[in-house]
């Protein structure tokens, strides 16, 4: 049988969540199925870290499909790929299907917190350098979906959500708060098509490593100062991060003989301008630590090196970056919405996400409370055992072969 995967967004430099997701997805397929041939589609030349991860299984092959433009590769070209050389079966792992497909098309549907807050997001134009493009996109778009969307990213999710749901054969969620989130706003969704799978985490990689030698090392790499909160994700309303910096600033004023200052890993993204005012007017300049994105390999022992680790988010599909700081025994605190507790279960410390003055509590019983912090501890290290990219991949396989 030939599988084929829409690797396009495993093949990124520098990768976060969904990226990651579909990078050991593919990394462990090639691992566990020696029976299958894998076509993988790019739009560029692979990346080093892709072909590695495939060298060992040879009925993997890679297949660039150049495009001339700088939208619309999915919808354009790998359309196109797919009328004239259809797979067996096609995975989407972390994007949208094209507009041609095998009968047997699996899309993965990893959050839909566009439909419950659209002010999270940025409703950015089609990438091109042309007015008289823009117009023309627009207008295309406009006649293809019959006046009902337009061409800004945020239509795009709205559009292509709707699409995999009404077309792919079966859709695949990363936690049941999702599946129940799409039948909750997609009334017409088909319960019995939705399959959960959770993700994983790099288990070879993130684990508890005190190496004090290693982690100053990294530390020094990236000019982080101990001790420190971290945050992991994108810098952005929807991670809740400018909260997250008032929170600190309250801690300040209230715990004052905590040391601890805030290092938030990730790119900057939409509401990234309110983080910094955030820090500016409270004075946080020495106090928030951001490295930017940082290389994987270095990770692990930036979490290690953690007094705490803070997940404040206001929306998640799943939530990968609880699973790495709980395999490395960092105690951690997170927003109560409900995926997280589906995730972590006990394992990790609850707060409002709503309430600044509860963060900053959650965060003051994280350093103060010793035997709150052991407790943390051990039930991470338990919880963690249950997700692995293996895991992930040998129940997301099951369900590809049973489409």
């Amino acid at each position: 049988m030939i599988i084929g995967i829409d690797a396009s967004r495993a093949n990124l430099r520098r990768k976060t969540g969904t990226e990651w997701y579909s990078f050991y997805l593919i990394k462990n397929l090639a691992i566990i199925d020696k029976e299958n041939k894998y076509i993988l589609y790019l739009n560029k030349l692979p990346s080093a870290e892709l072909q590695a991860a495939i060298e060992i299984n040879p009925n993997f092959s890679l297949k660039i499909l150049n495009w001339p433009f700088r939208s619309f590769w999915t919808l354009g070209r790998l359309t196109l790929e797919m009328i004239f050389h259809k797979p067996d079966i096609l995975f989407i792992p972390a994007h949208t299907m094209p507009l041609c497909y095998p009968k047997k098309t699996i899309n993965t549907i990893h959050d839909i917190a566009f439909t419950c807050d659209r002010g999270l997001y940025l409703s950015s134009s089609v990438k091109t350098d042309r007015a008289l493009s823009k117009k023309i996109i627009e207008f295309l778009i406009r006649v293809f979906t019959l006046g009902k969307y337009h061409s800004q990213s945020l239509d795009y999710l709205y559009w292509s959500t709707d699409f995999a749901l009404r077309r792919a054969k079966k859709i695949i969620t990363v936690s049941d708060f999702t599946k129940q989130e799409i039948l909750n706003f997609y009334p017409r969704a088909k319960k019995e098509k939705i399959a959960v799978v959770h993700n994983g985490y790099n288990n070879d990689l993130y684990k508890l490593d005190r190496r004090q030698d290693k982690i100053d090392a990294v530390l020094d790499k990236y000019g982080i100062e101990s001790p420190y909160f971290l945050y992991v994700g994108r810098l952005e309303k929807k991670k809740n991060t400018p909260d997250l910096i008032e929170a600190l600033a309250i801690l300040r004023e209230n715990h004052p003989e905590i040391k601890e200052k805030m290092v938030l890993i990730g790119d900057a993204s939409f509401g990234y301008d309110e983080v910094k005012y955030v820090i500016e007017e409270f004075n946080l300049n020495y106090e928030v630590l951001m490295p930017g994105w940082v290389a994987e390999e270095d990770m692990p022992f930036i979490y290690n090196g953690a007094s705490a680790f803070i997940f404040p988010s206001k929306h998640e599909g799943f939530g990968i970056p609880i699973l790495q700081a709980m395999a490395c025994g960092v105690p951690t605190a997170a927003s109560n919405i409900q995926v997280f507790k589906e995730v972590a279960g006990e394992a990790v410390l609850y707060f409002n996400h709503h309430d600044k003055k509860d963060i900053s509590e959650a965060m003051a019983k994280l350093i103060l409370d010793n035997n709150l912090r052991i407790e943390l501890v051990n039930k991470g290290l338990k919880r963690v055992q249950d997700f692995n990219w293996e895991k992930c991949a040998r129940e997301t396989l099951r369900e590809i072969l049973n489409t």
